[in-house]
């Protein structure tokens, strides 16, 4: 069988467990909804006291029952301790029964926090200080509330543990070139331990990577070294080339005397353009030694 048939079973076969673990989720939830027939004969008894308190008191209490959360809000409601019937409501408007119902607000928006830095012993024992930034929302309130007593201080200490482990795994080359394979990783790593609290992480992002001081001076110098050593090449090479164009020049002129002597007003040419007031003539040797004998 080829790779490119067997990655869509995989994504398959990845979304039939997901969808498991929802309906999963489902049927405990569905479980757990107590509603008014697993609320036992003295739970009927106290819901029917609440009626009758709420016709009594009628219509003030009406302003006690009705209830309003926002859009971006669900609210879990419990009857005598016990997630009623429907599982989170809103948004809107939505009734309680007072004496006998209590809810809690949950927040569906997407939440950020940074994990503090944190001193991480690397796999080729060097120690560095990484923070990140991570983002998650809840899909689940009914769960949010019944299986995990602070989903936000859970997801936090997760994120946390999640990172040092992750990095003391990786060499510190690994840390600095592949650090959005290492926030991939991570957040698969984090939503498959907190989707089994209703919560999703969407999102993680390596802050910063803190080298110490004396690593730091010692990548300073081998980059300074390397950056040297690079510009001696190519000066050499410079050299090099110089030379090889210089000998080429002088097999030319060599074969036309007359050349030399062109090179010699072109000279005069450019110092001329630098108005200086001192000009020199090459003169050559043999024409001095001839002088002298004439004398």
């Amino acid at each position: 069988m080829s790779v490119n048939k067997v990655e869509p079973e995989m994504e398959k076969q990845h979304s039939r467990n997901i969808e498991a673990a929802d309906n999963g989720r489902a049927r405990v939830e569905n479980y757990e909804d107590g509603g008014a027939g697993g609320v036992g004969c003295c739970g009927i008894i106290l819901i029917a006291c609440s009626f009758l308190l709420i016709i009594l008191t009628f219509p003030i209490s009406i302003w006690l029952c009705i209830k309003i959360v926002a859009e971006y809000e669900r609210a879990v409601i419990f009857r005598l301790g016990r997630i009623s019937k429907g599982g989170a409501k809103g948004p809107g408007m939505f009734w309680i029964i007072p004496c006998v119902d209590t809810f809690r607000r949950v927040d569906l928006r997407t939440v950020s926090f940074n994990i503090p830095p944190q001193e991480v012993l690397t796999r080729d024992s060097v120690t560095i200080m990484v923070d990140a930034v991570v983002y998650y929302r809840i899909f689940n309130p009914s769960i949010a509330i019944t299986k995990v007593e602070n989903a936000d201080q859970a997801t936090k200490m997760l994120a946390q543990t999640t990172l040092r482990n992750m990095l003391g795994t990786k060499n510190l080359s690994e840390i600095l070139t592949d650090r959005e394979e290492m926030a991939d990783q991570m957040e698969h790593v984090l939503y498959d331990a907190s989707k089994d609290w209703g919560i999703k992480v969407e999102r993680v992002e390596l802050k910063d990577v803190k080298l110490p001081m004396s690593l730091q001076r010692a990548m300073a110098a081998e980059a300074e070294a390397s950056r040297e050593a690079r510009a001696k090449v190519i000066a050499a090479e410079g050299e090099m080339n110089a030379s090889r164009a210089l000998k080429e020049a002088a097999l030319v002129m060599s074969e036309a005397p007359s050349a030399l002597q062109l090179r010699y007003l072109q000279t005069l040419s450019e110092i001329a353009s630098e108005r200086n007031s001192t000009i020199l003539f090459p003169i050559p040797i043999d024409f001095m030694s001839s002088f002298m004998k004439q004398k």
